[in-house]
This record gives structure tokens, sequence and C-alpha cells, in this order.
């Protein structure tokens, strides 16, 4: 399995993209939409409207899932 960057489209606000994830960030971000009870499209626009304009999507979602997975630990999850 490769841990090469893959583009995956998203829709954010009505209008496609793209972002390039390694697998195992796609995965969690999947597992953390899915844990939220939210689309992954609708995760992706909240995390694209709270980035700062100098942030990458990319960057921002692998920061996001960082901080999730952080957050589980510190409650001992």
């Amino acid at each position: 399995m490769s841990d090469r960057p893959a583009k995956h489209s998203l829709t954010l606000h009505g209008h496609r993209t793209s972002v390039s994830l390694e697998p195992p960030f796609w995965r969690a971000f999947r597992q953390i939409a899915e844990a939220d009870g939210k689309p992954v499209n609708v995760l992706a626009a909240e995390i694209d409207d709270a980035r700062a304009p100098d942030t990458g999507l990319a960057t921002a979602i692998r920061l996001h899932v960082l901080a999730w997975y952080q957050a589980k630990a510190q409650l001992g999850a």
C-alpha cells in the first residue's frame, strides 16, 4: 500500500474541489466524519471555513485529524 498522497474530490458550498491526502489521513478523516454524524463534504466545508487564509485545505484537514485524535487520547478513549 502506498502512503503517497492521493487526490479526493469534495464539494464545498456547492463548488467542486480536490484535496490530496495520504491514505491514513483520508481514512481517519472519513472515520471522524462518521463519528460526528456528518458527511465528509460537510466536515470538509466546516474545516475550510475555519482555516487561516494561508493554510491549505489538505493541511487544515491533517491538523483537524491530529487534534481530534489528541483530544480522544486526553480523554483516555
